[in-house]
């Protein structure tokens, strides 16, 4: 029997979007410190892309974080339209503001609203652009899983002070436990 891992996804059928920014404003409201005490659109993790013009409106989650500028600068033409491929990237990234708190700088990254039966986002969403879903993958035998906060925070105390040091740190941890 083949291996599965679940999977959270939003798919966007962005030709159902008209623009109204719903899905920007839960976002946000959601995020806010303490929850739902304010609206701020910078703040949030889905960012419509638009061109008033031509009808185009695009909403574009927040990923990862990159550390560096990307080398991409490949520009892309839609109905006679040309756009900068940074105007559909996820990151956060030191070449540009989008998706980067305005207050403190640091990188925001779209989380599904941890917690909640659906993103807030996809429950505002009055066009049904925005589409949640929990969906089954197949898993490579041999893929590793990936790491808990345990393990990812036992690497980085290996790496930084040796797996020698650690082993015998947690060795008399146990016996100090037991005593």
């Amino acid at each position: 029997m083949a291996k599965t891992k679940k999977i959270k996804r939003i798919k966007i059928d962005a030709d159902r979007c008209n623009g109204c920014r719903g899905c920007e404003i839960a976002c946000s409201a959601y995020h806010a410190e303490p929850r739902f005490s304010s609206i701020n659109p910078a703040k949030s993790r889905v960012q419509v892309i638009t061109h008033r013009l031509r009808n185009i409106w695009l909403p574009v989650f927040a990923g990862d974080y990159a550390p560096a500028e990307c080398m991409g600068r490949d520009v892309y033409t839609i109905d006679g339209t040309e756009y900068d491929e940074c105007a559909f990237c996820r990151a956060a990234c030191p070449s540009r503001d989008l998706f980067k708190d305005p207050d403190s700088g640091l990188p925001l990254k779209c989380d599904m609203c941890e917690g909640e039966d659906e993103p807030w986002c996809v429950k505002w969403c009055l066009n049904d652009v925005l589409t949640y879903e929990e969906v089954e993958v197949p898993v490579e035998e041999d893929e590793p899983e990936p790491l808990g906060e345990v393990e990812l925070g036992l690497e980085a105390l290996a790496n930084k002070h040796g797996l020698n040091k650690v082993m015998e740190t947690l060795a008399r941890m146990q016996v100090a436990k037991k005593a």
